[in-house]
């Protein structure tokens, strides 16, 4: 008959492993929880001011060029 023997496993092998296992996963739905927040926080203008217009590539999309005569308040 088999006998079962219990190997100990280090902590930072563990942590490792599961690094390997669950990191990728992690990032992906991290990017797409981000990409979802920015688009839904888009329209604030916290958000626009102080993110959107300061990114290289897409700054002058968001950009406010509406007189200021236009604005309401």
């Amino acid at each position: 008959m088999a006998r079962v023997s219990f190997q100990p496993t280090p902590p930072a092998r563990f942590a490792s492993t599961l690094a390997k296992r669950w990191g990728p996963t992690l990032g992906i739905w991290g990017v797409g929880a981000g990409t979802a927040a920015l688009f839904l926080l888009s329209v604030t203008p916290v958000v626009k001011k102080g993110f959107l217009v300061n990114i290289p590539l897409i700054g002058n999309y968001y950009e406010d060029k509406t007189p200021a005569s236009d604005k309401p308040f």
